[in-house]
């Protein structure tokens, strides 16, 4: 436990609801098994029944299957699924066999993935705050790498990171020891000498605790965060904050000490 009272060298940052917000239900609504939701399907079911006429139940009912598959299998190991690899599944289910055709679904559905994301202003600031003391990390779950590292591009915190893990080049998803190790192994850092941010209690705050770092949870993007709290049986976070704004002041008040 002394350990993990080492000052830290090192600050790790999840990506989606932590530093760039994704909210998802602006995403186009679509019918889908009687219910309206907010997807990518209906752009997705175009680009398909432009090369087959398939009825968009059957398209969505295969793409259903298709998460629940890994949800079930891959998922609970904590193996990613590329999304291009979903669509090339996908295809298969309909005996199509076109690797460019899965590129271009990709595209699409990440295409409108990006278009939702948004960043707000003042985060580029607290990666510069940090970075006069510390060297900062990304830690993602996320299946397009190439889309993740576009929108950091574009929000100008891809070059205020001395580090970034994506579960799509890693191969497997927080909670999972391995993507932390990845991402603290190119920081230099051990765990004890690590915070880690994010928005999840159970990849980022049980994942990170799991190896040995400290852990700040975001509530901004979670609904309700005592009840989400009274629901997590695994280990508490250090530190709770709502805005990323207050964390500077955390890792600094662990400098001085």
């Amino acid at each position: 436990m002394e350990s993990r009272q080492q000052a830290p060298c090192a600050v790790v940052f999840d990506l989606f609801d932590t530093l760039v917000d994704l909210p998802m239900d602006r995403l186009p609504r679509v019918e889908i098994a009687g219910r309206s939701v907010p997807s990518t399907a209906g752009a997705l079911h175009e680009a398909l029944a432009a090369r087959l006429p398939v009825p968009f139940e059957s398209f969505s009912a295969a793409l259903r299957e298709i998460d629940r598959d890994w949800r079930e299998t891959a998922a609970a190991e904590g193996r990613e699924l590329p999304t291009v690899e979903r669509f090339t599944r996908l295809l298969e289910r309909f005996a199509l066999r076109d690797a460019d055709l899965a590129e271009r679904l990709t595209r699409i559905h990440m295409g409108l993935i990006a278009g939702v994301a948004r960043t707000p202003a003042h985060h580029a600031d607290v990666l510069d705050r940090l970075r006069r003391g510390v060297r900062v990390g990304l830690c993602s779950n996320f299946s397009h790498s190439p889309t993740a590292l576009a929108i950091l591009d574009d929000a100008r915190l891809r070059e205020r990171l001395d580090a970034v893990a994506i579960s799509h080049d890693v191969g497997l998803r927080k909670p999972r020891r391995e993507i932390f190790e990845a991402v603290l192994g190119a920081l230099g850092a051990a765990p004890e000498q690590s915070v880690h941010v994010g928005d999840s209690l159970d990849a980022d705050v049980a994942g990170a605790a799991a190896l040995g770092m400290r852990t700040v949870w975001v509530t901004r993007c979670v609904p309700d965060p005592d009840a989400a709290l009274t629901r997590h049986g695994g280990p508490q976070p250090d530190w709770i904050v709502r805005d990323l704004a207050e964390i500077p002041a955390i890792i600094e008040n662990l400098l001085e000490v």
